[in-house]
């Protein structure tokens, strides 16, 4: 059962099935990534200029009109009062101003890892094992050429094995994170699609 936090009733929690309703869109995901960079306020016009740059691979510099007011737009009449209205964020429509809320810190946790980009750790893992078991066995078995080193030296290769691949595990997970990087982990991600 999930750790309920300090303060909040189950009439507070967001169920999970609005959780990914509101955040299965790439542009209310780059609004998260974009609030949880600074932590603070910002306003609709710089957080749209981020964005359409995100979407069209450049400089907030080098976004045009129309790309920002297409990114504007939609965020101002779509977005953002879907993602106010679950809570996620404020987002004052008079004043133009988004805030983040508890939510907004909580509700990554849905989003450490972008689907579609996600390495099989699962299959490495059961590899590792499956591999480290029939070593085993053979080294019970006494079957040659495994026999060559010492059982020391098969449980040090076995260990230092999962362990630098434990560590390379966490490392790609908190590059991956949502609010971890200038950009959000979907236009990071350097791996083929």
């Amino acid at each position: 059962m999930a750790q309920q936090q300090v303060g909040e009733s189950d009439d507070d929690r967001l169920p999970k099935g609005e959780i990914f309703e509101v955040l299965r869109n790439q542009r209310r995901r780059y609004v998260l990534q974009y609030l949880k960079q600074d932590g603070r306020p910002v306003e609709l016009g710089d957080l749209a200029q981020q964005i359409a740059a995100w979407e069209y691979d450049t400089t907030p510099a080098e976004v045009t009109s129309a790309q920002r007011k297409r990114v504007y737009t939609t965020l101002q009449q779509t977005h953002l009062p879907k993602m106010d209205s679950a809570g996620i964020l404020e987002f004052d429509a008079d004043d133009r101003v988004i805030r983040p809320t508890d939510r907004t810190r909580d509700i990554s946790v849905y989003l450490e890892i972008v689907p579609g980009h996600e390495f099989a750790w699962r299959e490495l893992y059961l590899s590792l094992g499956a591999v480290s078991s029939a070593l085993v066995a053979a080294l019970w078995l006494d079957i040659y050429p495994l026999t060559l080193l010492s059982d020391l030296t098969w449980a040090a290769i076995i260990a230092v094995t999962v362990t630098v691949t434990a560590a390379v595990h966490v490392y790609y997970e908190r590059n991956m994170r949502l609010g971890h990087g200038q950009q959000p982990p979907e236009l990071s991600y350097t791996g083929d699609e």
